[in-house]
Protein backbone atom coordinates (compact mmCIF):
# COMPACT_ATOMS: atom_id res chain seq x y z
CA UNK A 1 0.00 0.00 0.00
CA UNK A 2 1.10 3.57 -0.59
CA UNK A 3 0.93 6.09 2.24
CA UNK A 4 -2.59 7.24 1.30
CA UNK A 5 -3.93 3.68 1.26
CA UNK A 6 -2.21 2.97 4.58
CA UNK A 7 -3.79 6.08 6.07
CA UNK A 8 -7.22 4.92 4.94
CA UNK A 9 -6.54 1.42 6.28
CA UNK A 10 -6.00 2.93 9.71
CA UNK A 11 -9.07 5.17 9.48
CA UNK A 12 -11.22 2.17 8.59
CA UNK A 13 -9.91 -0.08 11.35
CA UNK A 14 -12.28 -0.85 14.24
CA UNK A 15 -9.17 -1.31 16.43
CA UNK A 16 -8.86 2.48 16.77
CA UNK A 17 -10.45 4.26 19.70
CA UNK A 18 -12.35 7.51 19.25
CA UNK A 19 -9.45 9.74 20.28
CA UNK A 20 -7.10 7.87 17.95
CA UNK A 21 -9.53 8.18 15.07
CA UNK A 22 -10.02 11.89 15.77
CA UNK A 23 -6.25 12.45 15.74
CA UNK A 24 -6.01 10.91 12.29
CA UNK A 25 -9.09 12.73 11.02
CA UNK A 26 -7.53 16.03 12.13
CA UNK A 27 -4.74 15.67 9.54
CA UNK A 28 -7.05 14.76 6.63
CA UNK A 29 -6.19 17.99 4.75
CA UNK A 30 -2.46 17.91 5.52
CA UNK A 31 -0.85 15.79 2.81
CA UNK A 32 2.69 16.22 4.10
CA UNK A 33 1.70 15.12 7.59
CA UNK A 34 -0.14 12.08 6.25
CA UNK A 35 2.90 11.15 4.18
CA UNK A 36 5.20 11.68 7.17
CA UNK A 37 3.14 9.33 9.34
CA UNK A 38 2.44 6.62 6.77
CA UNK A 39 5.17 6.60 4.11
CA UNK A 40 6.89 3.65 5.81
CA UNK A 41 6.84 1.78 9.12
CA UNK A 42 9.37 2.55 11.82
CA UNK A 43 12.38 0.44 10.95
CA UNK A 44 12.97 -2.50 13.30
CA UNK A 45 16.68 -3.09 13.89
CA UNK A 46 19.00 -4.55 16.52
CA UNK A 47 18.12 -1.59 18.75
CA UNK A 48 14.38 -2.24 18.22
CA UNK A 49 12.19 0.77 17.43
CA UNK A 50 12.38 4.44 18.25
CA UNK A 51 10.21 7.30 17.05
CA UNK A 52 7.98 10.25 17.81
CA UNK A 53 4.75 9.33 19.62
CA UNK A 54 1.48 9.73 17.73
CA UNK A 55 -0.93 7.86 15.50
CA UNK A 56 0.45 6.36 12.32
CA UNK A 57 2.63 3.62 10.93
CA UNK A 58 5.78 5.73 11.36
CA UNK A 59 5.01 6.73 14.95
CA UNK A 60 5.16 5.10 18.37
CA UNK A 61 1.68 4.08 19.53
CA UNK A 62 -0.07 1.00 20.97
CA UNK A 63 -0.74 -0.50 17.54
CA UNK A 64 2.91 -0.29 16.48
CA UNK A 65 3.92 -1.71 19.89
CA UNK A 66 1.47 -4.60 19.54
CA UNK A 67 2.65 -5.26 15.99
CA UNK A 68 6.33 -5.34 17.01
CA UNK A 69 5.52 -7.53 19.99
CA UNK A 70 3.63 -10.01 17.81
CA UNK A 71 6.73 -10.29 15.63
CA UNK A 72 8.95 -10.66 18.70
CA UNK A 73 6.60 -13.28 20.17
CA UNK A 74 6.74 -15.34 16.99
CA UNK A 75 10.54 -15.44 17.18
CA UNK A 76 10.41 -16.54 20.83
CA UNK A 77 7.72 -19.15 20.09
CA UNK A 78 9.85 -20.56 17.26
CA UNK A 79 12.42 -21.50 19.92
CA UNK A 80 9.93 -23.97 21.41
CA UNK A 81 7.80 -24.54 24.49
CA UNK A 82 10.72 -24.18 26.92
CA UNK A 83 11.51 -20.72 25.53
CA UNK A 84 7.88 -19.67 26.04
CA UNK A 85 7.97 -21.00 29.61
CA UNK A 86 11.18 -19.10 30.42
CA UNK A 87 9.40 -16.12 28.98
CA UNK A 88 10.25 -12.47 28.68
CA UNK A 89 11.15 -9.72 31.16
CA UNK A 90 9.57 -6.30 30.53
CA UNK A 91 10.69 -2.91 31.81
CA UNK A 92 9.74 0.70 31.14
CA UNK A 93 11.01 4.19 31.87
CA UNK A 94 9.46 7.53 32.88
CA UNK A 95 8.28 8.64 29.46
CA UNK A 96 4.72 9.44 28.57
CA UNK A 97 2.94 6.22 27.57
CA UNK A 98 5.85 3.97 28.64
CA UNK A 99 3.81 2.02 31.21
CA UNK A 100 0.89 1.77 28.77
CA UNK A 101 3.13 0.45 25.98
CA UNK A 102 4.81 -2.02 28.38
CA UNK A 103 1.45 -3.44 29.48
CA UNK A 104 0.26 -3.70 25.88
CA UNK A 105 3.42 -5.61 25.02
CA UNK A 106 2.84 -7.90 28.01
CA UNK A 107 -0.73 -8.54 26.83
CA UNK A 108 0.46 -9.59 23.37
CA UNK A 109 3.17 -11.85 24.79
CA UNK A 110 0.58 -13.45 27.08
CA UNK A 111 -1.78 -13.87 24.14
CA UNK A 112 0.97 -15.85 22.41
CA UNK A 113 1.39 -18.16 25.41
CA UNK A 114 4.67 -16.58 26.51
CA UNK A 115 5.16 -15.99 30.23
CA UNK A 116 5.87 -12.42 31.25
CA UNK A 117 7.76 -10.89 34.17
CA UNK A 118 7.06 -7.15 34.24
CA UNK A 119 8.42 -4.63 36.72
CA UNK A 120 5.86 -3.20 39.13
CA UNK A 121 7.09 0.33 38.35
CA UNK A 122 9.67 2.06 36.18
CA UNK A 123 13.25 0.75 36.46
CA UNK A 124 16.70 1.48 34.96
CA UNK A 125 17.58 -0.18 31.66
CA UNK A 126 20.54 -2.08 33.17
CA UNK A 127 18.20 -3.76 35.66
CA UNK A 128 16.22 -5.15 32.72
CA UNK A 129 19.44 -6.66 31.31
CA UNK A 130 20.15 -8.04 34.78
CA UNK A 131 16.63 -9.47 35.16
CA UNK A 132 16.87 -11.38 31.88
CA UNK A 133 20.04 -13.09 33.11
CA UNK A 134 18.96 -13.42 36.77
CA UNK A 135 15.62 -15.10 36.03
CA UNK A 136 16.87 -17.08 33.03
CA UNK A 137 14.42 -15.46 30.61
CA UNK A 138 14.47 -16.15 26.89
CA UNK A 139 14.28 -12.45 26.07
CA UNK A 140 13.75 -8.96 27.40
CA UNK A 141 11.90 -5.84 26.33
CA UNK A 142 12.27 -2.26 27.51
CA UNK A 143 9.99 0.64 26.63
CA UNK A 144 12.36 3.61 26.53
CA UNK A 145 13.78 6.24 24.21
CA UNK A 146 16.80 6.78 26.46
CA UNK A 147 17.93 10.42 26.23
CA UNK A 148 15.77 11.47 23.26
CA UNK A 149 13.45 14.50 23.53
CA UNK A 150 10.09 14.14 25.28
CA UNK A 151 8.19 13.55 22.01
CA UNK A 152 9.93 10.19 21.52
CA UNK A 153 9.47 6.70 22.83
CA UNK A 154 11.09 3.42 21.90
CA UNK A 155 11.03 -0.34 22.04
CA UNK A 156 14.38 -1.92 22.95
CA UNK A 157 14.79 -5.70 22.70
CA UNK A 158 17.13 -8.15 24.43
CA UNK A 159 17.96 -11.82 24.12
CA UNK A 160 18.71 -14.48 26.74
CA UNK A 161 22.29 -13.29 27.33
CA UNK A 162 21.00 -9.94 28.59
CA UNK A 163 22.40 -8.12 25.56
CA UNK A 164 20.48 -6.28 22.89
CA UNK A 165 19.10 -8.46 20.12
CA UNK A 166 21.54 -10.10 17.68
CA UNK A 167 21.05 -9.19 14.00
CA UNK A 168 19.53 -12.52 12.95
CA UNK A 169 16.76 -12.25 15.55
CA UNK A 170 16.11 -8.60 14.69
CA UNK A 171 15.79 -9.57 11.03
CA UNK A 172 13.41 -12.41 11.96
CA UNK A 173 11.20 -10.00 13.92
CA UNK A 174 11.17 -7.50 11.06
CA UNK A 175 10.21 -10.30 8.64
CA UNK A 176 7.41 -11.52 10.91
CA UNK A 177 6.06 -7.96 11.18
CA UNK A 178 6.11 -7.61 7.39
CA UNK A 179 3.87 -10.67 7.10
CA UNK A 180 1.44 -9.72 9.89
CA UNK A 181 -1.43 -7.26 9.60
CA UNK A 182 -0.96 -4.54 12.20
CA UNK A 183 -4.56 -4.80 13.37
CA UNK A 184 -5.87 -8.27 12.52
CA UNK A 185 -2.79 -10.39 13.07
CA UNK A 186 -2.31 -9.76 16.78
CA UNK A 187 -2.83 -12.42 19.47
CA UNK A 188 -3.90 -10.65 22.65
CA UNK A 189 -4.77 -11.44 26.28
CA UNK A 190 -5.93 -8.47 28.37
CA UNK A 191 -3.32 -7.54 30.99
CA UNK A 192 -5.56 -8.18 34.01
CA UNK A 193 -6.57 -11.55 32.62
CA UNK A 194 -2.90 -12.41 32.19
CA UNK A 195 -2.30 -11.55 35.85
CA UNK A 196 -5.26 -13.67 36.99
CA UNK A 197 -4.04 -16.66 35.00
CA UNK A 198 -0.46 -16.28 36.23
CA UNK A 199 0.89 -15.79 32.72
CA UNK A 200 1.94 -12.27 33.76
CA UNK A 201 3.72 -11.70 37.09
CA UNK A 202 5.34 -8.64 38.64
CA UNK A 203 8.99 -8.13 39.54
CA UNK A 204 9.88 -5.67 42.29
CA UNK A 205 12.00 -5.22 45.39
CA UNK A 206 13.53 -8.70 45.26
CA UNK A 207 15.03 -7.95 41.84
CA UNK A 208 16.26 -4.54 43.03
CA UNK A 209 18.05 -6.17 45.95
CA UNK A 210 19.68 -8.86 43.81
CA UNK A 211 20.80 -6.22 41.31
CA UNK A 212 22.20 -3.90 44.00
CA UNK A 213 24.12 -6.77 45.55
CA UNK A 214 25.91 -7.24 42.23
CA UNK A 215 26.44 -3.50 41.84
CA UNK A 216 28.09 -3.22 45.23
CA UNK A 217 30.29 -6.19 44.40
CA UNK A 218 32.12 -3.92 41.94
CA UNK A 219 33.36 -1.56 44.68
CA UNK A 220 37.13 -1.85 45.04
CA UNK A 221 38.17 0.48 47.90
CA UNK A 222 35.40 1.20 50.38
CA UNK A 223 37.94 2.11 53.06
CA UNK A 224 38.92 5.17 51.04
CA UNK A 225 35.27 6.24 50.89
CA UNK A 226 34.95 5.76 54.63
CA UNK A 227 37.94 8.01 55.25
CA UNK A 228 36.53 10.97 53.28
CA UNK A 229 32.77 10.45 53.74
CA UNK A 230 32.39 13.17 56.39
CA UNK A 231 33.69 15.83 54.00
CA UNK A 232 32.93 14.63 50.47
CA UNK A 233 29.66 15.84 48.89
CA UNK A 234 27.76 14.69 45.81
CA UNK A 235 24.85 16.37 44.00
CA UNK A 236 22.76 13.91 42.01
CA UNK A 237 20.07 14.33 39.34
CA UNK A 238 18.11 11.58 37.54
CA UNK A 239 16.69 14.10 35.01
CA UNK A 240 13.16 13.09 36.07
CA UNK A 241 13.92 9.45 35.30
CA UNK A 242 14.52 5.95 36.55
CA UNK A 243 17.78 6.49 38.41
CA UNK A 244 15.98 8.36 41.20
CA UNK A 245 15.89 5.37 43.53
CA UNK A 246 18.77 2.98 42.88
CA UNK A 247 21.58 5.45 42.21
CA UNK A 248 21.27 7.24 45.61
CA UNK A 249 20.85 3.83 47.24
CA UNK A 250 24.06 2.52 45.65
CA UNK A 251 25.97 5.66 46.70
CA UNK A 252 24.64 5.32 50.25
CA UNK A 253 25.63 1.66 50.44
CA UNK A 254 29.08 2.61 49.20
CA UNK A 255 29.40 4.76 52.32
CA UNK A 256 28.70 8.25 51.00
CA UNK A 257 27.07 10.39 53.67
CA UNK A 258 26.33 13.62 51.80
CA UNK A 259 24.22 12.91 48.72
CA UNK A 260 22.10 15.92 47.77
CA UNK A 261 19.48 15.18 45.13
CA UNK A 262 18.16 17.95 42.87
CA UNK A 263 14.56 18.09 44.21
CA UNK A 264 12.93 19.46 41.04
CA UNK A 265 14.46 16.67 38.94
CA UNK A 266 13.67 13.85 41.37
CA UNK A 267 10.05 14.24 40.23
CA UNK A 268 9.16 11.52 37.70
CA UNK A 269 7.92 13.36 34.62
CA UNK A 270 8.04 12.29 30.98
CA UNK A 271 7.74 15.92 29.89
CA UNK A 272 11.17 16.69 31.42
CA UNK A 273 9.98 20.17 32.47
CA UNK A 274 13.29 21.45 33.86
CA UNK A 275 15.53 20.64 30.88
CA UNK A 276 15.45 21.24 27.14
CA UNK A 277 16.92 17.77 26.64
CA UNK A 278 17.36 15.03 29.28
CA UNK A 279 20.76 14.14 27.88
CA UNK A 280 23.75 14.03 30.28
CA UNK A 281 26.00 14.84 27.31
CA UNK A 282 24.54 18.37 27.24
CA UNK A 283 26.05 20.69 29.89
CA UNK A 284 22.98 22.96 29.86
CA UNK A 285 20.95 20.14 31.40
CA UNK A 286 23.02 20.50 34.58
CA UNK A 287 22.09 24.14 35.18
CA UNK A 288 19.90 23.49 38.23
CA UNK A 289 22.35 20.89 39.57
CA UNK A 290 25.25 23.35 39.31
CA UNK A 291 23.30 26.01 41.19
CA UNK A 292 22.55 23.51 43.97
CA UNK A 293 26.15 22.25 44.00
CA UNK A 294 27.42 25.79 44.57
CA UNK A 295 24.96 26.28 47.41
CA UNK A 296 25.98 23.12 49.25
CA UNK A 297 29.67 23.12 48.27
CA UNK A 298 29.52 19.84 46.39
CA UNK A 299 32.69 18.29 44.98
CA UNK A 300 30.95 16.20 42.35
CA UNK A 301 27.77 16.30 40.25
CA UNK A 302 26.37 13.05 38.82
CA UNK A 303 23.48 12.97 36.34
CA UNK A 304 21.86 9.89 34.82
CA UNK A 305 19.66 9.93 31.72
CA UNK A 306 15.95 8.98 31.91
CA UNK A 307 16.49 5.22 31.60
CA UNK A 308 19.67 5.34 33.74
CA UNK A 309 21.99 3.60 31.34
CA UNK A 310 24.23 6.62 30.76
CA UNK A 311 25.89 8.94 33.25
CA UNK A 312 27.31 12.45 32.99
CA UNK A 313 29.62 14.11 35.51
CA UNK A 314 30.69 17.61 36.43
CA UNK A 315 33.46 18.48 38.91
CA UNK A 316 34.37 21.63 40.78
CA UNK A 317 37.47 23.46 39.66
CA UNK A 318 39.70 25.29 42.08
CA UNK A 319 38.00 28.57 41.14
CA UNK A 320 34.65 27.16 42.28
CA UNK A 321 33.19 26.70 38.80
CA UNK A 322 32.04 23.30 37.53
CA UNK A 323 33.33 21.64 34.37
CA UNK A 324 32.15 18.58 32.47
CA UNK A 325 34.08 15.35 32.22
CA UNK A 326 33.47 14.00 28.72
CA UNK A 327 32.41 10.43 28.02
CA UNK A 328 35.84 9.62 26.62
CA UNK A 329 37.62 11.20 29.56
CA UNK A 330 35.49 9.26 32.02
CA UNK A 331 36.29 6.00 30.22
CA UNK A 332 39.99 6.78 30.49
CA UNK A 333 39.71 7.81 34.15
CA UNK A 334 37.71 4.72 35.11
CA UNK A 335 40.01 2.28 33.34
CA UNK A 336 43.16 3.80 34.83
CA UNK A 337 41.58 3.83 38.30
CA UNK A 338 40.31 0.25 38.07
CA UNK A 339 43.74 -0.96 36.94
CA UNK A 340 45.60 0.81 39.76
CA UNK A 341 43.00 -0.02 42.44
CA UNK A 342 42.89 -3.69 41.49
CA UNK A 343 46.68 -3.88 41.49
CA UNK A 344 46.77 -2.30 44.95
CA UNK A 345 44.08 -4.65 46.29
CA UNK A 346 45.55 -7.76 44.66
CA UNK A 347 42.36 -8.39 42.66
CA UNK A 348 43.70 -7.90 39.13
CA UNK A 349 42.68 -10.89 36.96
CA UNK A 350 45.40 -12.96 35.30
CA UNK A 351 44.38 -11.95 31.78
CA UNK A 352 42.70 -8.54 31.95
CA UNK A 353 41.07 -6.84 28.98
CA UNK A 354 39.34 -3.57 28.10
CA UNK A 355 36.82 -2.85 25.34
CA UNK A 356 35.63 0.25 23.58
CA UNK A 357 34.27 1.24 20.18
CA UNK A 358 35.98 2.39 16.99
CA UNK A 359 34.65 5.93 17.53
CA UNK A 360 35.95 6.31 21.10
CA UNK A 361 39.21 7.88 22.27
CA UNK A 362 42.53 6.48 21.04
CA UNK A 363 43.96 7.23 24.48
CA UNK A 364 42.52 3.99 25.78
CA UNK A 365 44.79 1.98 23.48
CA UNK A 366 47.82 3.85 24.81
CA UNK A 367 46.87 3.02 28.41
CA UNK A 368 46.29 -0.65 27.63
CA UNK A 369 49.58 -1.01 25.76
CA UNK A 370 51.57 0.52 28.61
CA UNK A 371 49.69 -1.36 31.33
CA UNK A 372 49.78 -4.73 29.58
CA UNK A 373 45.99 -4.91 29.20
CA UNK A 374 44.45 -6.73 26.21
CA UNK A 375 42.48 -4.21 24.17
CA UNK A 376 39.84 -4.56 21.46
CA UNK A 377 37.50 -2.26 19.55
CA UNK A 378 33.98 -3.03 18.33
CA UNK A 379 31.31 -1.20 16.40
CA UNK A 380 29.19 1.35 18.25
CA UNK A 381 26.73 -0.30 20.61
CA UNK A 382 27.07 -2.46 23.68
CA UNK A 383 25.58 -5.45 21.90
CA UNK A 384 28.85 -5.75 19.98
CA UNK A 385 30.93 -5.53 23.15
CA UNK A 386 28.59 -8.07 24.75
CA UNK A 387 29.32 -10.46 21.87
CA UNK A 388 33.05 -10.07 22.50
CA UNK A 389 32.59 -10.69 26.23
CA UNK A 390 30.60 -13.84 25.45
CA UNK A 391 33.54 -14.95 23.33
CA UNK A 392 35.96 -14.31 26.21
CA UNK A 393 33.77 -16.28 28.58
CA UNK A 394 33.30 -19.17 26.15
CA UNK A 395 37.02 -19.42 25.40
CA UNK A 396 38.26 -18.59 28.89
CA UNK A 397 40.61 -16.12 27.20
CA UNK A 398 40.20 -12.79 29.04
CA UNK A 399 38.39 -11.16 31.95
CA UNK A 400 37.38 -7.64 31.14
CA UNK A 401 37.85 -4.69 33.47
CA UNK A 402 35.73 -2.11 31.65
CA UNK A 403 33.73 -1.70 28.46
CA UNK A 404 32.73 1.81 27.44
CA UNK A 405 31.71 4.04 24.57
CA UNK A 406 32.19 7.74 24.12
CA UNK A 407 28.50 8.57 24.55
CA UNK A 408 28.68 8.26 28.35
CA UNK A 409 28.07 4.52 28.58
CA UNK A 410 30.07 2.21 30.89
CA UNK A 411 29.79 -1.47 31.79
CA UNK A 412 31.61 -3.61 34.35
CA UNK A 413 30.89 -6.98 35.93
CA UNK A 414 29.23 -10.10 34.59
CA UNK A 415 25.61 -9.42 35.59
CA UNK A 416 24.57 -6.95 32.87
CA UNK A 417 25.27 -6.85 29.15
CA UNK A 418 24.44 -3.21 28.49
CA UNK A 419 25.64 0.16 29.67
CA UNK A 420 24.88 0.67 33.35
CA UNK A 421 24.69 4.10 34.97
CA UNK A 422 23.88 2.65 38.41
CA UNK A 423 27.16 0.74 38.73
CA UNK A 424 29.09 3.46 36.90
CA UNK A 425 27.80 6.15 39.28
CA UNK A 426 28.96 4.09 42.25
CA UNK A 427 32.44 3.53 40.76
CA UNK A 428 32.78 7.17 39.71
CA UNK A 429 31.96 8.26 43.26
CA UNK A 430 34.55 5.85 44.67
CA UNK A 431 37.15 7.08 42.20
CA UNK A 432 36.35 10.73 42.99
CA UNK A 433 36.77 9.95 46.70
CA UNK A 434 40.16 8.36 45.95
CA UNK A 435 41.39 11.55 44.30
CA UNK A 436 39.66 13.81 46.86
CA UNK A 437 41.75 12.16 49.58
CA UNK A 438 44.83 13.21 47.57
CA UNK A 439 43.63 16.78 47.17
CA UNK A 440 42.61 16.29 43.54
CA UNK A 441 39.42 16.51 41.51
CA UNK A 442 38.67 14.27 38.53
CA UNK A 443 39.71 17.21 36.31
CA UNK A 444 43.09 17.26 38.06
CA UNK A 445 43.32 13.50 37.64
CA UNK A 446 42.61 13.82 33.91
CA UNK A 447 45.40 16.39 33.56
CA UNK A 448 47.80 13.98 35.27
CA UNK A 449 46.81 11.22 32.84
CA UNK A 450 47.49 13.49 29.87
CA UNK A 451 50.95 14.14 31.28
CA UNK A 452 51.47 10.41 31.72
CA UNK A 453 50.01 9.03 28.50
CA UNK A 454 50.06 11.97 26.09
CA UNK A 455 47.50 14.52 24.93
CA UNK A 456 44.26 13.43 23.29
CA UNK A 457 40.98 15.22 22.61
CA UNK A 458 37.71 14.27 20.96
CA UNK A 459 34.61 15.92 19.60
CA UNK A 460 31.38 14.58 18.10
CA UNK A 461 29.35 16.65 15.66
CA UNK A 462 25.77 15.80 14.71
CA UNK A 463 24.80 16.74 11.17
CA UNK A 464 21.01 16.67 11.51
CA UNK A 465 19.13 15.78 8.32
CA UNK A 466 15.41 15.76 9.17
CA UNK A 467 12.35 15.31 7.00
CA UNK A 468 11.39 12.82 4.36
CA UNK A 469 14.49 13.58 2.31
CA UNK A 470 16.81 13.29 5.32
CA UNK A 471 17.53 9.59 4.86
CA UNK A 472 18.27 10.11 1.18
CA UNK A 473 20.62 12.98 1.96
CA UNK A 474 22.45 10.79 4.48
CA UNK A 475 22.82 8.01 1.91
CA UNK A 476 24.11 10.44 -0.71
CA UNK A 477 26.73 11.86 1.65
CA UNK A 478 28.07 8.42 2.55
CA UNK A 479 28.04 7.36 -1.12
CA UNK A 480 29.95 10.45 -2.24
CA UNK A 481 32.61 9.98 0.45
CA UNK A 482 33.08 6.40 -0.77
CA UNK A 483 33.11 7.11 -4.49
CA UNK A 484 35.39 10.14 -4.23
CA UNK A 485 37.14 10.04 -0.84
CA UNK A 486 39.07 13.19 0.08
CA UNK A 487 42.84 13.02 -0.37
CA UNK A 488 43.30 15.71 2.24
CA UNK A 489 41.15 17.18 5.00
CA UNK A 490 41.71 20.75 6.13
CA UNK A 491 45.10 20.74 4.43
CA UNK A 492 46.29 17.51 6.06
CA UNK A 493 46.87 14.40 3.96
CA UNK A 494 44.62 11.38 4.40
CA UNK A 495 47.05 8.49 4.83
CA UNK A 496 44.50 5.70 5.24
CA UNK A 497 40.78 5.07 4.76
CA UNK A 498 39.09 2.22 6.59
CA UNK A 499 35.66 1.36 5.20
CA UNK A 500 34.00 -0.79 7.83
CA UNK A 501 31.12 -1.64 5.49
CA UNK A 502 33.22 -4.03 3.40
CA UNK A 503 36.29 -4.10 5.66
CA UNK A 504 38.73 -2.63 3.15
CA UNK A 505 41.74 -0.52 4.10
CA UNK A 506 42.76 1.85 1.32
CA UNK A 507 45.94 3.93 1.05
CA UNK A 508 46.07 6.80 -1.48
CA UNK A 509 48.08 5.94 -4.61
CA UNK A 510 48.28 2.27 -3.54
CA UNK A 511 44.63 1.25 -3.37
CA UNK A 512 43.36 -1.53 -1.12
CA UNK A 513 46.20 -2.76 1.11
CA UNK A 514 44.38 -4.88 3.69
CA UNK A 515 41.26 -5.56 5.72
CA UNK A 516 39.89 -4.37 9.03
CA UNK A 517 39.45 -6.85 11.89
CA UNK A 518 35.70 -6.24 11.86
CA UNK A 519 33.30 -5.30 9.08
CA UNK A 520 29.62 -4.89 8.30
CA UNK A 521 28.86 -1.38 9.58
CA UNK A 522 28.33 1.82 7.59
CA UNK A 523 31.37 3.67 8.95
CA UNK A 524 34.18 5.53 7.16
CA UNK A 525 37.38 6.10 9.16
CA UNK A 526 39.96 8.59 7.83
CA UNK A 527 43.45 8.49 9.38
CA UNK A 528 45.39 11.73 8.87
CA UNK A 529 49.09 12.50 8.58
CA UNK A 530 49.16 14.49 11.85
CA UNK A 531 48.03 11.53 13.96
CA UNK A 532 44.39 12.61 14.12
CA UNK A 533 41.37 10.74 12.76
CA UNK A 534 37.96 11.69 11.41
CA UNK A 535 35.10 9.16 11.44
CA UNK A 536 31.75 9.46 9.65
CA UNK A 537 28.70 7.27 10.25
CA UNK A 538 24.89 7.59 10.10
CA UNK A 539 23.10 7.41 13.45
CA UNK A 540 21.16 4.20 13.99
CA UNK A 541 18.33 5.88 15.92
CA UNK A 542 18.02 9.48 14.70
CA UNK A 543 18.04 11.32 11.32
CA UNK A 544 21.61 12.55 11.45
CA UNK A 545 25.18 11.83 10.37
CA UNK A 546 27.65 11.65 13.24
CA UNK A 547 31.18 12.89 12.71
CA UNK A 548 33.79 11.98 15.31
CA UNK A 549 37.09 13.86 15.55
CA UNK A 550 39.87 12.08 17.41
CA UNK A 551 42.82 14.41 17.99
CA UNK A 552 46.29 13.54 19.23
CA UNK A 553 49.05 16.12 19.70
CA UNK A 554 52.01 17.33 21.69
CA UNK A 555 49.92 19.54 23.97
CA UNK A 556 46.40 20.39 25.02
CA UNK A 557 46.55 23.47 22.80
CA UNK A 558 47.63 21.42 19.78
CA UNK A 559 44.69 19.05 20.27
CA UNK A 560 42.26 21.97 20.65
CA UNK A 561 43.54 23.54 17.43
CA UNK A 562 43.09 20.24 15.57
CA UNK A 563 39.54 19.86 16.90
CA UNK A 564 38.67 23.38 15.72
CA UNK A 565 40.19 22.83 12.28
CA UNK A 566 38.49 19.51 11.60
CA UNK A 567 35.17 20.69 13.04
CA UNK A 568 34.98 23.34 10.33
CA UNK A 569 35.44 20.64 7.69
CA UNK A 570 32.83 18.38 9.31
CA UNK A 571 30.22 21.14 9.43
CA UNK A 572 30.68 21.75 5.71
CA UNK A 573 29.75 18.11 5.07
CA UNK A 574 26.28 18.74 6.45
CA UNK A 575 25.49 21.67 4.15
Amino acid sequence: MNYREEYQHWLDSPALGNSEWEELRSIADDEKEIESRFYAPLEFGTAGLRGVMGMGLNRMNIHVVRHATQGFASVIAAEGAEACEKGVAICYDCRNNSELFAREAAAVMAGNGIKVRIFDALRPTPELSFAVIHYGCTAGLNITASHNPKEYNGYKVYWSDGAQLPPQHAAAIADAMAHTDIFNGIKYMPFDEGLEKGVITFMGAECDEAFLKCVMGQAIDRDCVKRVADDFKIVYTPFHGTGYKLVPEALTRLGMKHIVAVPEQMVIDGNFPTVVSPNPENPEGFEIAVKLAKEVGSDLIIGTDPDADRVGVMVRRRDGEYVCISGNQMGVLLLDYIIEAKKASGTMPAKPAALTTIVSTAMIREICERQGIHFEETFTGFKFMAEKLAEYKRDGSYEYLLAFEESYGYMVGDYVRDKDAVTASMLIAEMAAHYFERGMTLADAMDSLYEKYGYFAEKTLNLVMPGLNGLEKMKQLMASLRSAPPKEISGVDVIRLKDFADGTITVPELGVVGNTEIKGSNVLYFDLADGCSLIVRPSGTEPKIKVYILAHGESDAACAAAIEKYSAYALELGK
